[in-house]
C-alpha cells in the first residue's frame, strides 16, 4: 500500500507532497491538476491511493471520489483541502473518502493513520 496519485490543482503543493510523501517511503506515481485528468490517470496507473483536493476547477473532490468508487476495485482516497474539515460538515462522513488531512498537516504518519485505521494495511 505505497502507491499514490496526487491531484491538485496547485502545483506548488504538488511538488511539496510528492517531496513529503516520497520522504516517507510512499512512491508517487502521477499527478493531475483537475478532475478528469485526474479520473483518466487513476483508471490507467490503478494507485492503492489518491491524495485529492477538494476544490478542483472542473468539479469538486467528493465528485472524483465517487466516480473512483463505480471503477471498482477503488483505490484508497484521501481527501485535502487549504480548508479545516469543519468547512465541509458532514460532506466529507458521507463521502467516499478514507478520511481528510488538511494540506498543513500532511504527512505520511497523517496517510498511514488514516490506512491502519481502516484496517486497509
Amino acid at each position: 500500500m505505497n502507491t499514490i496519485l496526487i491531484i491538485d490543482d496547485h502545483s506548488g503543493f504538488r511538488v511539496q507532497a510528492r517531496a513529503i510523501l516520497e520522504a516517507d517511503g510512499f512512491t508517487v506515481v502521477g499527478e493531475a491538476d483537475n478532475g478528469a485528468s485526474g479520473l483518466a490517470a487513476a483508471r490507467s496507473i490503478r494507485p492503492d491511493l489518491v491524495l485529492l483536493d477538494i476544490g478542483l476547477p472542473d468539479m469538486e473532490g467528493f465528485d472524483v471520489a465517487r466516480e473512483l468508487a463505480i471503477d471498482g476495485p477503488p483505490p484508497l482516497v484521501v481527501l485535502t483541502s487549504s480548508r479545516d474539515a469543519s468547512s465541509y460538515g458532514p460532506r466529507l462522513a458521507n463521502s467516499q473518502a478514507l478520511g481528510f488531512v488538511p494540506k498543513d498537516e500532511l504527512s505520511g504518519a497523517a496517510i498511514h493513520a488514516l490506512i491502519d485505521g481502516s484496517g486497509g494495511n
